[in-house]
């Protein structure tokens, strides 16, 4: 392929940038592609909004958050003639294969494009974690680090009232966000959607704490497991202790991406560069045991998520 295209969809994630760089400089500099950016996700491929990528449009994006090609939902993507349009789009600009930067809805969309005669390799890029081929998704271990800063943060202030705090974070269906930032925290109880918790499991384990001395602490809830602010009121009304809550919000996605993010991205890029290159498409790039990998796109999909029970277990008798 001579001309290949980019874009990133869905929710932002940090480390988007680091792979929209790597797929520029290295299809530039090592294969002498020209690469389009695609503004604004799938919607830009509806109406046409390409930009041209060379090696200094992403100089200084290594560190960035978020997209410097920005993102945008676009539901009239599911129409096939939508696609045949946007696929027309790209055919007038000379692009032969698209790189689609997103999670599992993204995925989906290449896809689609690529039943339809446009080859497409798709980089997992989430926060949720929640897509299960692959060990990691771009932008995780930020948000870990995001949450776990939030953690200490809040644990001073628990300490210096002896309160007991709710966090809520993201993660959709998946708790990993949770799990590994709770782990990381040293937190007194994690709450998630793949392990069922009893507002009296909660209680018994705070009330432990508190016979040990220790008159603080934090509990994580991830959002697929419910809500904070009713788990204070219910927690409130069963107990001594004074509960407080507070959602973390989009603080999550945003924020200069981990050097893992950083190192991921950049491998992500070249190997779905590298598939372009042979005219490979209808792949999904992952990392397994440490090694970058790819796959079809619908046997990746098809993965089911299987919860690190073992791990739980860890955090679950380690804690207090």
């Amino acid at each position: 392929m001579k001309t290949i295209g980019i874009l990133t969809s869905g929710g932002d994630a940090p480390g988007m940038n680091a792979a929209i760089r790597s797929i520029v400089r290295y299809a530039t500099q090592c294969c002498g592609m020209t690469v389009y950016g695609v503004q604004k996700g799938y919607r830009g491929l509806i109406e046409g909004m390409f930009v041209e990528l060379k090696s200094e449009s992403v100089s200084n994006i290594i560190q960035q958050g978020g997209t410097i090609l920005r993102s945008a939902r676009c539901p009239e993507f599911k129409d096939p003639k939508v696609r045949e349009g946007a696929i027309k789009n790209m055919r007038a600009k000379g692009i032969e294969g698209l790189v689609v930067i997103g999670g599992d809805g993204s995925f989906m969309g290449a896809l689609k494009l690529s039943e339809q005669g446009m080859p497409t390799i798709g980089i997992p890029g989430t926060i949720d974690n929640d897509i299960a081929y692959t060990d990691y998704t771009l932008g995780f271990d930020t948000a870990c680090n995001t949450v776990l800063d939030a953690i200490s943060k809040i644990r001073d202030t628990m300490s210096s009232h002896e309160r007991v705090c709710i966090i809520e974070v993201m993660g959709n269906k998946c708790g990993d966000l949770a799990l590994y930032s709770g782990l990381g925290g040293g937190v007194e109880v994690i709450i998630l959607p793949e392990q069922k918790t009893s507002v009296k499991q909660i209680v018994d384990k705070l009330n432990k704490s508190r016979n040990t001395g220790k008159l603080s602490g934090i509990i994580v809830l991830a959002e697929g497991a419910g809500c904070a602010e009713e788990l204070e009121k219910k927690l409130s009304s069963k107990t001594t202790i004074v509960v407080r809550s507070t959602v973390l919000g989009h603080i999550q996605r945003g924020g200069s991406p981990s050097m893992q993010d950083r190192l991921l991205g950049t491998k992500f890029g070249v190997h779905a560069v590298q598939l372009l290159q042979k005219g490979i498409g209808n792949r999904i790039v992952g990392i397994r045991k440490n090694k970058i990998f790819d796959m079809d796109v619908v046997e990746g999909l098809a993965v089911k998520s299987k919860f690190d029970k073992t791990l739980y277990n860890v955090v679950k008798n380690i804690s207090g």
